[in-house]
Order: structure tokens, then sequence, then C-alpha cells
């Protein structure tokens, strides 16, 4: 079993919601985030901002601001995930930053409360 969290625009869920189901994922989980990544920050200004530098915070502007994000995470068999990988890739990408990322991590059990059923069963 594989974990595979992206993180997508707040304008593409809907898309990544229908590439998901078409791809045969129909069990998964969003939610809000606000972040950005590295790129066009200068960490000196960050820094000063920290310290309390009233100029350092207003010298930071629009590129030290956090963008609203949706994190969706979706839980799957490892076949299942050069699948899920595609639909995500497929509809998010424009090749401008803020495309998003793409996680995947193992996942060592999963356990459904209902019925305590354990392992791949849990998430069939």
């Amino acid at each position: 079993m594989k974990e595979v969290i992206a993180i997508v625009r707040l304008n593409m869920m809907n898309q990544t919601k229908k590439a998901l189901t078409d791809a045969g994922i129909d069990a998964f989980f969003a939610h809000e985030a606000h972040g950005r990544g590295k790129g066009f920050v200068n960490f000196d200004l960050v820094d000063g901002a920290n310290r309390g530098y009233e100029e350092a915070a207003s010298l930071i502007g629009e590129k030290g601001k956090l963008y609203g994000k949706r994190v969706v995470t979706i839980v799957v068999k490892d076949d299942q995930v050069p699948d899920v990988v595609a639909a995500i890739i497929a509809v998010n990408q424009t090749g401008k930053p803020g495309d998003g990322k793409i996680f995947v991590l193992p996942l060592a059990d999963a356990v459904r409360v209902r019925t305590a059923e354990t392992g791949q069963k849990a998430i069939i």
C-alpha cells in the first residue's frame, strides 16, 4: 500500500477529482492548506521579518505570501500509484511555478474501523 499526497491549486480541485474518479479512484481526502514553494523567496528578508524588522517585512510583499492550496491524500495499492500520479499530473501541469507537488509514501497498515479489517482489505 502507498499513500499519495498531492498539493494542487485551488482552482484545479474539480478537475483533479474528476481525473481521480476517471482513473478508478473514488476514495480520497482533500483539505485546505496554505504554503509556497522555495522559488523567488529572499530568505534574508524573511529572516529579518522574523526578527521583527518592519522594513524587511514590508519588502517581502507578495513574494513572502502563502498561497491557498488543496492537499489531496489517496491510499492505494502499489500497482495503482502510476495511474494516480499520471492522472494528477495530466490535469495540473501547466509548466508554470505553483503546479504542485506529489509525494508517494509507503504505508505500513490500514484499519477499517467499522469492520476491523486490516491491510489492503481496509482500502478496497
